[in-house]
């Protein structure tokens, strides 16, 4: 299982989600499938973290949107 942040330069935003399969999930955002990220197309994978299991990964993205995107990405990775 997977949490991942996408990115649209369109809306200048970022989009937090989980799935088993990153590359069908992204396809199926850049389709515009998903409605809550279909007027941000295209959307680029700026990052993905692979947990163990469904429960972490709900952790995890709950931890991600509590704390903000942008906030989690530069406490961790960034500046």
């Amino acid at each position: 299982m997977f949490v991942y942040i996408l990115y649209s330069e369109e809306r200048s935003r970022y989009y937090v989600g989980q799935t088993a399969d990153i590359k069908n999930r992204l396809k199926r955002h850049n389709l515009g499938i998903v409605p809550s990220t279909k007027s941000g197309v295209p959307w680029k994978l700026v990052l993905q973290i692979e947990v163990l299991s469904r429960s972490e990964v709900m952790v995890l993205e709950r931890r991600i949107k509590k704390r903000g995107v942008k906030r989690f990405i530069d406490d961790h990775f960034g500046v």
